[in-house]
This record gives structure tokens, C-alpha cells and sequence, in this order.
């Protein structure tokens, strides 16, 4: 099958990689030429322009692929796209868009006929190798079109057409939020491990939990390559996480629902402290202690009592 992509980041290039693998004709665009030529390598077609990319596409419908940063950069590349289209073509954003914004977008580009579809994509760095999660949204007769596409992209039963416009990127985004909650937990455990008053081997207990453990989860697996790459102590890596939008959408999903999830709302918080170099709010706690109770205070500044000397 034929399909014009568009932005080979860390996905997308993957993603191209494994049609190309399978036999598909891809026709690939990113702004960076370099890229291009590195998947022409592969076996893909490239363009230089989103014009030169609909001009290359042969099968009618032409069927193109956005796999670019959400918000803004997705807005302008549908609205181009868009106009550069016929009746009956078709447009996947297969990033983290905010399913609203897709039911947006599904309206506007329905009105020159054109169908829109949205394809939550899960499967990081490792897609290539295992295949991706696909959560599609859409009408169904161009999902039906394009099944060779993301059965292609996904490991077997992992392809779902989960309803109308908007579903897709709203399971994906539940999807995240879940995520979230499951990193917060495996985050807190190994914190616990490793401040406790045993001398223990991260990576022994990680590989141990691989092996029949209620636990056990590809994010262990990758915590054990964590650990392996990294040392028990990963020393080289600093404890600040970003949240790129999905857990976010979630809680806010949540709270118009008035659906309790603490456990996913937490999480969310737990990334803004990793943030903080020190955090206020710590501060007016050790202030008011020290108001009510007396109890000591470090000045700012003072170094931290080591990890060696509590034990």
C-alpha cells in the first residue's frame, strides 16, 4: 500500500522503517532534508515539500500521515495538507493530539470533504523491533481502507478502531495518564529499596521480579536495562521529569467527570516537584515547625546529610 509520511522524528522514522520493511510505498517529508535522505536509504521515496509529496502520491485516495509535534506545528500541517488534497483523500495525525482538538479538525476538514483520522500511537524507541499500539479514531470506511497500514505497524492484536473521530487520541491519552501512575509506583518502590538499611542490588531484585513476580511489566524489563546500562545508583541521570500533555488531558478529563483518580492526579504532581531545584513549599513547611514547635531548621545552602552517613 502507498502512504505519504510526514516528520521523521524518533517515531516516525521507526515507523517508516518497519512499512518499508513490509512492503509498503512510503513517500516521506520532514523539514530537515537530512532525514529524508537517510530514509530514501531505506527505500522510501522523498519530497521536499508537503506539494511535492501529494504530487508523488499515486493511489487515489491519497492517504498522508502527520506524525509531528502536538498543538500548533499538527494545526498548520492539516490546514496545509488539507488544501493540497481532493475529496475522498485522507489525513492521520498519529501524534499526542488533544482528542478536542481532533474533533475540531475532523469537522473542518470534513467540509471539503476529506476524512480525517486519528491513530494514538504507543510503542516508543522499540517500535520498530515490536511493533506499535494502535488506537485509531475515524469514519469507518477510511479506517477500513487503511487496516494494511496499521496492522503493518502493529504487533498482532495490538490494532484497534476504537470508535468514531476523537477516540483514538482519547484512548491514547488514558492510556498515558495510565502510564504515568504505573512510572510514579515503580519510581516510589525502588526509592524505598534503595534508601532502606540493606545493602541491596537493584538490578538483582528487578531481574528476580521478572520471573513470576505479580509485577512483572515490559517498564520492568526496561528497568532492569536501566539499571544495567546505568548502575544501581544511576548516578548520570538527574531526577527531573517532563509530562508532555497526556496526563495532564487525563486528570482534566477526570475532574470534568467527576471521576476520582488520585492515584493518576499524584503522579502528574510528583513530575512538577522533580522540577524544582528546592521547593517552596518545603520551605513555609520548615518555617512553620520551627514557629510552632521549635523544631530546627537548615539555613539555605547548608549540604544535605549524605545518604552514607544515615545508614
Amino acid at each position: 500500500m502507498e502512504l505519504g509520511f510526514v516528520g521523521l522524528g524518533r517515531m516516525g522514522f521507526n515507523m517508516c522503517q518497519r512499512l518499508l520493511l513490509n512492503g509498503h510505498r512510503i513517500v516521506a517529508y520532514n523539514r530537515s532534508q537530512d532525514k529524508v535522505k537517510e530514509i530514501v536509504g531505506h527505500g522510501a521515496e522523498g519530497a521536499t515539500s508537503l506539494q511535492d509529496l501529494v504530487n508523488k502520491l499515486q493511489d487515489s485516495p491519497k492517504a498522508i500521515w502527520l506524525m509531528v509535534p502536538s498543538g500548533d506545528v499538527t494545526e498548520q500541517h492539516v490546514i496545509e495538507v488539507m488544501n493540497l488534497l481532493q475529496p475522498g483523500d485522507i489525513i492521520i495525525d498519529g501524534g499526542n493530539s488533544n482528542y478536542k482538538d481532533t474533533l475540531r479538525r475532523y469537522t473542518l476538514v470534513k467540509e471539503m470533504g476529506i476524512h480525517y483520522l486519528d491513530a494514538g500511537t504507543s510503542g516508543g524507541v522499540w517500535g520498530l523491533k515490536n511493533g506499535y499500539a494502535e488506537m485509531v479514531g475515524g469514519d469507518e470506511e477510511p479506517v477500513k481502507h487503511l487496516e494494511p497500514i496499521f496492522r503493518t505497524l502493529a504487533p498482532e492484536g495490538g490494532y484497534l478502531h476504537c470508535g468514531p473521530s476523537g477516540s483514538g487520541h482519547f484512548v491514547k491519552m488514558v492510556h498515558n495518564g495510565i502510564e504515568y501512575g504505573m512510572l510514579a509506583a515503580y519510581g516510589e518502590g525502588y526509592d524505598i529499596l534503595e534508601k532502606s538499611r540493606y545493602s541491596l542490588d537493584l538490578l538483582a531484585i528487578s531481574k528476580m521480579w521478572q520471573n513470576g513476580s505479580v509485577v512483572r511489566s515490559w517498564l520492568l524489563d526496561l528497568a532492569v536495562l536501566a539499571f544495567e546500562q546505568e548502575g544501581n545508583e544511576l548516578s548520570r541521570i538527574k531526577g527531573y521529569v517532563e509530562d508532555s500533555g497526556e496526563g495532564r488531558w487525563t486528570v482534566q478529563e477526570a475532574i470534568d467527570q467527576s471521576t476520582p483518580a488520585p492515584i493518576l492526579t499524584l503522579s502528574l504532581l510528583s513530575r512538577f516537584v522533580s522540577r524544582q531545584p528546592e521547593s517552596f513549599s518545603a520551605k513555609v513547611i520548615a518555617a512553620l515547625r520551627n514557629q510552632f514547635g521549635g523544631h530546627a531548621v537548615q539555613a539555605a545552602g547548608a549540604e544535605e546529610e549524605t545518604h552514607d552517613e544515615k545508614k
